[in-house]
Formats: structure tokens, sequence, C-alpha cells
């Protein structure tokens, strides 16, 4: 009996020798640097039309397919202006001279800038967009919109060669996350707490680190007693204080404690600078947990990540959480700020086919960075002489920036066109 024998492929050894060759060349800064100045002068050559056609003739992904003009829909052509490039060439598709052109990189760009972010609907805990896209679904659009922008999307994707749908998420990213669950089950919860002080790691903030404490309209600004934790009457309003703990909310960002304070340009701002009079240790919940063997729905990590991206329905949980931590000795939390979510400028709660992109070992820094951390310390800092006020300061608001997109919206049945009542 003769048996195959599978003859090896040549080929590979030498695609990965290419490979590697081909990393180490663009690893080089100065190579880099080549590139970036090559990008920026082709950025600068289709500003003119022969400019536009040497570039295009050189690099065929260059040339625009569709512009800003192209659209039916205010919200997606508002949008493809937003993203869009300058190019003397006229679209392709409508002949407009002085829009903003679209390659076909760019258009991918806009698909996913407006029909999968632009979709995204919160749950009680994660969220979910209700649109994707891919090449299966060329020609095959499938997800319910006004006329106009269905008009959009088969053009969109008749140039780009993919399909929308009616995207159904994974179960985990709507909140369908074991411990998540268990922590929502007063019964259930203390166990995942225990896990929670155990599994998060433990940093220890000496004199050196610098806190910012934001009030707005103190009744005497100057007084260092101004910017401890509330008084009794206002406590059990925030995420973390209640009752039986006080609690001082505190920044190593001052727009981060802008954000928090929700504060209105009529206010009178005022900042304290603080610093620690002694050592402080503090559990880190702004960490990405490693776990091994877990996939979303068993995460802790994803669990805990959800909680402090939750709105006010979460609360008594990370009040449980401050509370065990202070019971353990911790001086106070370190926590993900609830504004990380558009202050970061990345998608909540991001995937990678259906994925999270914390649970990619190599995007593990990615998926930290959009993590902007607030600090919570426990009972009344300041009159235990635990931190200390080393400047008071007036805040002025100078100017204020938003930066907006748009997306889809779900038609409802009958007819659009009745007038509104």
């Amino acid at each position: 009996m003769s048996v195959a024998v599978e003859k090896p492929n040549r080929r590979q050894p030498m695609l990965k020798k290419v490979r590697g060759f081909i990393r180490w060349v663009l690893s080089k800064t100065f190579v880099r640097k080549i590139l970036h100045v090559l990008d920026m002068a082709g950025g600068v050559a289709i500003r003119t039309r022969v400019g536009a056609h040497i570039v295009g003739t050189l690099i065929p992904g260059s040339r625009p397919v569709l512009c800003s003009d192209c659209f039916s829909d205010h919200g997606l052509a508002l949008d493809a202006a937003r993203i869009g490039i300058l190019n003397t060439l006229p679209c392709p598709n409508c002949g407009a001279q002085n829009s903003k052109k679209l390659t076909l990189y760019l258009l991918e760009v806009l698909a996913s800038q407006f029909f999968v972010r632009g979709s995204v609907i919160r749950a009680r805990y994660g969220s979910a967009p209700f649109v994707q896209f891919n090449k299966q679904h060329y020609r095959k659009n499938s997800f319910d919109a006004l006329p106009s922008l269905r008009r959009d999307a088969e053009l969109i994707g008749e140039k780009a060669r993919f399909g929308f749908f009616e995207y159904g998420p994974r179960l985990w990213m709507i909140g369908y996350v074991t411990p998540l669950e268990e922590l929502q089950d007063p019964q259930r919860r203390d166990p995942v707490i225990k896990r929670i002080l155990k599994e998060y790691p433990q940093r220890t903030w000496s004199a050196t680190h610098t806190l910012y404490r934001l009030r707005a309209n103190p009744s005497t600004p100057s007084n260092p007693g101004e910017y401890d934790s509330p008084p009794d009457q206002f406590l059990g309003q925030g995420r973390l204080d209640s009752l039986e703990l006080p609690i001082m909310y505190c920044s190593q960002d001052i727009e981060g404690c802008v954000h928090e304070c929700r504060v209105t340009v009529e206010d009178e701002l005022y900042l304290a600078a603080l610093k620690p009079v002694r050592e402080l240790r503090l559990l880190d919940l702004t960490e990405l947990l490693a776990e091994e063997h877990v996939t979303e729905f068993e995460s802790l990590d994803m669990a805990v990540h959800m909680l402090f991206y939750a709105a006010e329905h979460s609360y008594p949980i990370s009040r449980a959480i401050a509370v065990a931590a202070r019971d353990s000795g911790f001086d106070g939390l370190i926590y993900p700020s609830y504004f990380s979510q558009v202050r970061s400028e990345e998608m909540p709660f991001e995937t990678v086919y259906g994925i999270s992109v914390r649970r990619f070992p190599k995007a593990a820094q990615y998926a930290q960075s959009g993590v902007f951390p607030n600090v919570a310390l426990f009972g009344r800092p300041l009159h235990d002489g635990i931190v200390g006020v080393t400047c008071i300061n007036r805040l002025i608001l100078r100017k204020e920036r938003y930066d907006i997109g748009f997306g889809p919206v779900k038609p409802l049945p009958g007819n659009w066109n009745r007038p509104w009542r």
C-alpha cells in the first residue's frame, strides 16, 4: 500500500523571510520619516489636478470613488465631509469638484463610523450596534432604514463591495456576564466582591502624587474644609458614597474633574490641589485583568468594566465594593471614569469578530489607553489628615469642544411622512 507524502511548500519559508524583512525595514525610524514625508507630499499633490492624476496613477487606491455630495441622508453627508479629503479630481459618481472625496479605504471608515458606531444601543450593562457590514452581504443589504438612507447604503455597498445587515450581538455584549449577573443579586454578590479585592492590583501612592478636587459654588472657596467629602445630608447620591461611607471624589486629571462634576458656564468653580500626607493604599479597578481559559461570559474583567460604564442602577453594587475595600484596609479606589466612553473617542466595548479587544494580549495597551481613571478616597481624608490641600485656584472654562458623529435611525412601522402631533 502506498502512502501519499505531502510535499513541503518551499514558498512558505521564503514568504516568512520577505515579511520579516519588510517589518524590519518599516521598524527603522528613518524609513518611517521618509514614508511620513511622502504621505504629506501626496496629500499636497492631490490638491492640484496634475498632482492628483499622478498620485492616482501611482497609487490606484488613492483615487476617489464617492464624495460627500453623493448622499441623500444629511447626517451621512456631514460625516462624509468630516472623514473625506481634498482632491481636485471630480467625483466619478456625481461629478462634484469641490466636495470632500472618499477613497475605498475612507468609504470603509465612513461605513464603520456611521452605520456601526452610529447604531450602538446601550443596554443596562454593555452596548452593541444593531448594524454591521461585511463582504458576504454584498448586494444583500438586510437592515431596516429610511428610503433615502437605504439608497445611500446600496451606493456605498456597490462601490466598496460589501453589504449591511442587522446585527445580532453576542449576549455578553449586553451584560450577560456571569460575575456581573452575580453582582446584581445581593444573595450572590459577596464571593464576587472578594474576588475583586483579591485579583485587582494594589497601588501605593506617596506625597509625590498630586490629586485634584473641583467644587462648584462653594460657600467659602478659600476654606480647605470645603474640599473634603460632602456632609452627611448629601451622602448616597454618587457612584460610591453611602450613608455608611463618605467619599472624596478626585482625580489626577483636571478635565476629568470638570466632566464628573457636570458643571455649567454659570457655576463658580474652584480647584484644590491635594497631596497625600502618608502613603495611600488604593485598589486599582482600572487594570485590565489577564484572564486565561475564560471567555467574556465568565470574565471578571468584563464584569467590572461594564459595571463602571453603567448608569445609576449600578450604584448599589459599586457602593458595596467600596465598603468591602474600606473594610479590607484600603484607603480608596482607582476606578474607571464613566466619561471614558466619550473622552477616548473609541467605540464602547469594542470587538473584533465578536471578541472583545480586551481578550487579546497584544491589544491590552490599546484597550487600557481608553480608560481614564478617577480616585475615590474613603471617609473624610482632609479632616482625618490623610491628604492636605497645597493650593486652591479659581477654575475658568475658556472653551468647550464637541466631536460629534451621526448614525442611522430605525424606522417606525407605518408612514414616516405623517405630521408630528
